[in-house]
C-alpha cells in the first residue's frame, strides 16, 4: 500500500499531484519575498528613491517575518491546514496584484506587510502537508520535492521578475507574481485532501525548545548567513550594472546562470549533508566567502563572470537547505515551531543583511556591499565552531564512552 501510494505521488501526471502545487506556492511565495531584488532599479527610477532605500523592500519583509513568524505559526497551528494554505496564498496574490498599480513608494511599502505575515504559516503548512501525503518513512523525500518550490523561487523569481519588467513593463512583474499565487491556491483547493485531525503538541511542548544552548548557536549561524547573502543578494542586479556594465537584458541573463547554479548547488548540498552534516556546514559558508571574494575581484570578461555566477549562485542557494538541517537537527520533538523559528530567523537575517549591505552601499559604493557579506559570514562561522567543539564534541564523546561500556 506505502509503495502504491508514492507511485502515484511520483508519476507523470504531475500538474493532477498536490505536492505540485504545494511546491508551486511555496514558489510564488519566495518569488514575492525575492522577485523584488530583479526590479529594484525599476523601483529607483520609478518612485525616485535611492537604492539603499529601496532595498528596504527586502529587509522590512523579512522584518515582519522575524517579526510575527513563530506567534503565527502558533496562533494559526489549530485551524483547518488546507483553508489556511489557500487563504494565504490568496493574500500573496492580492497584495501582487495591488503592488503592481501601486503609486507611492510608501504604498509598496505597506502591501510587503501583509503577505510577509502569512509567509511562515504558509511556509511552515506546505512541509506538514508534503509530509502527509507520503507515508511514514518518507517524510525527507517529502520535504525533499516541496524544498523544490523553495529553490526555484529563490534562484529564479529574480530573474523572471526581471525578465518580464525589461521585456513587458514594471507592472508584469507583480502580476506574475499574483498569477502563480493564485494558481497554486485553486490546484491546492481542487487536489490536497483534507487532512486528518492529528495529536497537537503543546504549546509548553513546543516552546521547551528554546531552553536549548546548541538551538541557539544553530539559530544565530542561521541568521548570520542570511545576512551575508543577503547583504549582497538584495543588491545583485544594482552590483551587476555598475560593477560589469551590464544592460537589462544582460542581467536578466546572468541572473537565470545564478540560478542554474543555484539548482546544482541545492542537490549537491543535499548530497553532501546527508553524508557528512558537520562538514557540510562548515565548508558552507567558506564556499559563499568564496563567491563574494570572486565578485569583488573579478574583471568584467563575460565567461568569468559566468562562471562566478554559477559559483555564487550554487553556494547562495545550498544556504538554505544547510541551514534548515542544522537548525531543526537540534528540535525534532517540535518540528513545525523548529520550522516557524527558522524562517523567522534566517529573515531577520535577510532584513539585517540587506540593511547593513545598503549602509555599506551608500559608505563605499556598491563594493561595499562585499564586505558586510564578509562580516556575517565571519560571525556565522564562529557560532558553528563553538557549537561543535562545545556540544557536539561532547556528545560524541559520551556516546562513545557509552559504546565502549565505560559509563
Amino acid at each position: 500500500m506505502a509503495a502504491r501510494k508514492i507511485r502515484e505521488l511520483d508519476s507523470n501526471n504531475r500538474f493532477a499531484n498536490p505536492l505540485f502545487f504545494i511546491a508551486l506556492g511555496l514558489f510564488g511565495l519566495y518569488t514575492i519575498e525575492f522577485g523584488i531584488v530583479g526590479v529594484i532599479p525599476f523601483v529607483t527610477e520609478r518612485y525616485h528613491v535611492s537604492t539603499s532605500e529601496a532595498g528596504m523592500l527586502v529587509g522590512l519583509f523579512a522584518f515582519v517575518i522575524a517579526l510575527f513568524g513563530p506567534a503565527m505559526v502558533l496562533l494559526l497551528s489549530s485551524f483547518n491546514r488546507k483553508k489556511i494554505m489557500i487563504l494565504s496564498l490568496l493574500i500573496f496574490a492580492a497584495s501582487s496584484l495591488c503592488s503592481a498599480f501601486a503609486t507611492h513608494f510608501g504604498t509598496l511599502m505597506v502591501l510587503r506587510i501583509v503577505p510577509a505575515m502569512f509567509h511562515p504559516v504558509y511556509f511552515s503548512l506546505a512541509f506538514v502537508a508534503a509530509v502527509s501525503l507520503y507515508p511514514k518513512g518518507q517524510a525527507a523525500r517529502a520535504s525533499a520535492k516541496a524544498f523544490v518550490g523553495t529553490s526555484m523561487g529563490m534562484v529564479l523569481g529574480v530573474p523572471i521578475t526581471t525578465y518580464m519588467a525589461v521585456q513587458v513593463s514594471f507592472e508584469a512583474s507583480f502580476i506574475f507574481c499574483a498569477v502563480v499565487n493564485l494558481a497554486a491556491g485553486i490546484g491546492i483547493a481542487l487536489m490536497l485532501p483534507q487532512s486528518p485531525m492529528s495529536e497537537k503538541v503543546s504549546y509548553g511542548k513546543q516552546l521547551s525548545i528554546l531552553r536549548k544552548v546548541p538551538l541557539w548557536l544553530n539559530i544565530g549561524a542561521a541568521t548570520f548567513i542570511f545576512a551575508a547573502m543577503f547583504s549582497v543578494y538584495s543588491y545583485a542586479a544594482e552590483y551587476l550594472e555598475q560593477v560589469f556594465g551590464m544592460s537589462g537584458e544582460e542581467l536578466s541573463v546572468m541572473l537565470v546562470v545564478f540560478g542554474v547554479g543555484g539548482v546544482a548547488g541545492n542537490l549537491l548540498a543535499g548530497k553532501w549533508i546527508g553524508l557528512n552534516r558537520v562538514r557540510t556546514v562548515v565548508l558552507h559558508p567558506i564556499a559563499l566567502a568564496g563567491a563574494f571574494l570572486f565578485l569583488y575581484a573579478a574583471s568584467s570578461a563575460l565567461i568569468l563572470v559566468i562562471l562566478i555566477m554559477l559559483f555564487w549562485g550554487a553556494a547562495h542557494t545550498s544556504s538554505l537547505i544547510v541551514t534548515q538541517i542544522w537548525l531543526t537537527s537540534e528540535a525534532q520533538e517540535a518540528p513545525e515551531f523548529a520550522t516557524g523559528l527558522y524562517i523567522a530567523f534566517i529573515n531577520l537575517g535577510v532584513s539585517i543583511g540587506s540593511t547593513a549591505g545598503g549602509w555599506f552601499i551608500a559608505m563605499a559604493g556598491v563594493r561595499g556591499a562585499i564586505w558586510s557579506g564578509f562580516i556575517f559570514i565571519g560571525l556565522a562561522l564562529a557560532c558553528i565552531v563553538i557549537k561543535i567543539v562545545c556540544f557536539d564534541a561532547k556528545k560524541i564523546t559520551a556516546d562513545r564512552l557509552v559504546k565502549d561500556g565505560a559509563v
